[in-house]
């Protein structure tokens, strides 16, 4: 494995996972092994926005303000 670490560039994490599942899993699992990953990442993530607010100060008024602004442009 420590060639496929040199070449590919994968961090210890993802090849660690790669170790873990080098196996037949049935779908249904793997579909409950994404579900658990998304509900990971998305605490994270939430966590991260929630500590920008507070250090920021972002109050209500300016979420509201923001959920009525337009930042698409229009293609060319």
């Amino acid at each position: 494995m420590s060639h496929l670490k040199s070449t590919s560039g994968l961090n210890p994490i993802q090849i660690g996972l790669l170790r873990m599942f080098d196996r037949n899993i049935p779908e249904e699992d793997i579909v409950e092994i994404k579900q658990v990953l998304v509900e990971y990442l998305s605490k994270q993530l939430l966590d991260e926005v929630d500590k920008v607010i507070v250090e920021k100060n972002i109050t209500d008024t300016e979420f509201r303000a923001l959920e009525e602004t337009h930042f698409r442009t229009n293609a060319k």
